[in-house]
């Protein structure tokens, strides 16, 4: 295909998994992903570890995957790949709920381990959701140790109020110009405090989080902790919240990770999981035409290897033509 200089080269994040749908505690879809393959955008060869509900983990070899085993789509159109290589530097952000329960706390050396399993390309921000909004207790830095240190105790009871897709999007609206790798892990409940329970399964403000995260490129982990709120222990809204944080995730090019409504037993499978993920993520370039106002665009990837699925988010945005 002919590319023309009006056509814009989109960089976007996505992971080559292989996958194994497990039934989940609820009725949810959970999949475990794993990155395999060297050359482009989210993905790497590795270990693939799948967490099971009361189960143990099994390990898997992967293979790498070059570029000429990569399709894009777009509908039933198969378009070029301009180019596929390993993501270099990370800029993830840490983003914590303050209406969690507060023995969350009792989890943050797995987290502060994490932090400081980090390589050095990768600079970490901290921060909590509260009123709607983002506190960040420390700017994003390649000094992992200082963001270990900014991590506190969840402020529970009385941060209640809140909603963390407008605490998410805040911190997405400041986010700083950075490079085109970009992460959140957000550990909540999920709970929509500030809009009630009056509005449907969805919280009216996840579909502009899921458009803005996808307009910068951004993944976003979801991490399931229950609210300190005895409101918050209803299994109908934990339910809904955990629909509303796995459609985040599977729209954003990420996983979701919960352990039915309750509290899970620790969060370390659930982080070494992400950092294998973020350790292997490959960026892949098309080009394409964003009109004259912009628009997203759905695309597929999918490879000729057998067992393989790459992992994209729902929909990449395309900028106005001549930016």
């Amino acid at each position: 295909m002919h590319l023309t200089g009006k056509e814009y080269k989109r960089r976007f994040i996505y992971e080559t998994t292989q996958t194994q749908y497990i039934p989940w505690c609820g009725g949810y879809r959970s999949f475990t992903v794993y990155p395999i393959g060297k050359g482009s955008i989210a993905g790497g060869c590795g270990e693939r570890h799948l967490h099971r509900h009361g189960g143990g983990q099994e390990k898997r070899r992967c293979s790498n995957i070059p570029k000429d085993d990569v399709q894009l789509f777009q509908g039933k159109d198969r378009k070029q790949i301009g180019d596929w290589k390993k993501g270099d530097s990370l800029f993830l952000a840490i983003l914590i709920d303050d209406s969690i329960e507060s023995s969350a706390g009792g989890q943050w050396d797995y987290l502060r381990e994490f932090i400081m399993s980090q390589p050095p390309s990768t600079a970490i921000m901290v921060g909590y959701i509260t009123d709607n909004g983002t506190r960040v207790l420390q700017d994003f830095t390649p000094n992992h140790e200082l963001a270990a240190k900014a991590l506190r105790l969840p402020i529970g009871i009385g941060s209640l109020g809140s909603s963390p897709y407008l605490g998410t999007l805040d911190l997405l609206k400041r986010w700083p110009k950075t490079g085109p790798r970009r992460s959140v892990i957000l550990i909540t409940s999920g709970i929509d405090f500030f809009r009630g329970p009056g509005f449907g399964p969805f919280s009216p403000d996840l579909d502009p989080l899921i458009s803005r995260a996808e307009r910068q490129n951004t993944n976003i982990w979801t991490i399931y902790y229950p609210s300190a709120s005895h409101r918050g222990r209803s299994f109908f809204l934990g339910n809904r919240a955990q629909n509303n944080l796995d459609k985040l995730s599977q729209d954003t090019g990420a996983e979701s990770y919960f352990l039915g409504t309750q509290s899970p037993v620790s969060i370390k499978p659930y982080l070494d999981e992400i950092g294998v993920h973020l350790n292997n993520q490959y960026l892949l370039t098309f080009a394409g035409s964003g009109g004259s106002k912009g628009k997203y665009q759905s695309v597929k990837v999918k490879t000729t290897l057998k067992e393989v699925e790459l992992i994209t988010p729902a929909a990449v945005f395309i900028p106005p033509t001549g930016q």
